[in-house]
């Protein structure tokens, strides 16, 4: 599939150095982060303001998307705590993200956006925490929490200050160009790419957002970036990653681990989601919905072998 090469970068594995000569201030920003420059503008979705805002709206009006383009609510009525969503190629997955944008829309901009996605690319640590400036993107800056960040990895066992596992990295930076259509550069975010994707160490994470959030004040939005099954024929897709979603709507982050497992789910980003869901549970939440599912064969028509894609909202 054209998203196996031109949209699901990242698999590459040459190291460090290269990364070094492709990011512009690299070394700066090992130290103190810098301005992190766009990996997959232009792959993954338009490298042109214009295009890409064009792009979004394809996404919400788009008949698997929500049908229209949202009008952002000025003032902050959150009613979720996170939610689920897709990271491949907006030509793919777009649509079904414009789902968890359309719900995020109506809560009006949260002051910090917790972003965690998967490694893809082998650099980093087990819970990489990006430390502080700013993330670029055709649509402006966005700044990092740096308050948000110290306190976190202060509260947490195994998450470090780290910006290698980050410069290739494609799930946390797909999810912000959907944020600025809506809201600007108004908020802040906290990126976090995950190695170790085990319940272990995302409850560890979720207790360190939780005394963050305790000692900072900061109204949170967490978004889990996930794809769910990768290459299999499209009935295939829609059966196996069922068991997964079933499991994420029973707010159930060691069912999840366990049902991949099972199933044979090749779910790239489940340690975000089971962080999710152990916050959400830390804070009480009540239930999940599905927004949205779909597959890259919905999309593109070749239903031969797909990826499937979930909008999630966890209240």
């Amino acid at each position: 599939m054209p998203e196996l090469l031109s949209q699901h970068l990242g698999e590459d594995k040459e190291g460090e150095r290269e990364a070094k000569q492709l990011i512009p201030g690299c070394r700066e920003m090992e130290l103190f982060g810098g301005i992190r420059e766009p990996a997959v503008a232009g792959l993954f979705y338009d490298a042109d303001p214009e295009g890409l805002r064009k792009q979004i709206e394809w996404s919400f009006s788009h008949p698997i998307g929500p049908g229209r383009v949202p009008e952002p609510s000025t003032t902050r009525k959150r009613r979720n705590y996170g939610y689920v969503a897709p990271h491949a190629g907006y030509i793919y997955s777009g649509p079904v993200a414009a789902h968890t944008y359309a719900e995020i829309a109506g809560e009006g901009p949260a002051e910090t956006y917790i972003i965690i996605g998967p490694h893809h690319t082998g650099l980093g640590t087990l819970v990489s925490v990006y430390p502080s400036g700013k993330w670029r993107t055709p649509l402006g800056e966005v700044e990092v929490d740096e308050e948000f960040v110290k306190e976190l990895v202060m509260g947490s066992e195994y998450a470090d200050l780290d910006v290698k596992a980050h410069l290739y990295e494609h799930s946390v930076e797909v999810q912000i160009p959907f944020l600025q259509y809506l809201f600007g550069n108004s908020f802040r975010i906290v990126p976090i790419v995950v190695w170790e994707q085990t319940p272990m160490l995302m409850r560890d994470l979720a207790k360190g957002i939780e005394r963050a959030v305790e000692a900072t004040g900061r109204d949170i939005t967490i978004i889990a970036s996930t794809d769910f099954s990768h290459y299999v024929p499209y009935e295939e897709a829609y059966r196996r990653d069922k068991f997964a979603i079933d499991a994420i709507l029973e707010l159930d982050p060691e069912k999840l681990f366990k049902t991949i497992r099972e199933h044979d789910i090749s779910m790239c980003g489940p340690g975000g989601v089971m962080t999710l869901l152990y916050y959400a549970r830390m804070k009480g939440a009540s239930g999940a919905e599905l927004l949205k599912y779909a597959t890259s064969g919905d999309t593109s028509g070749d239903k031969s072998s797909v990826v499937g894609y979930a909008s999630i909202k966890v209240f």
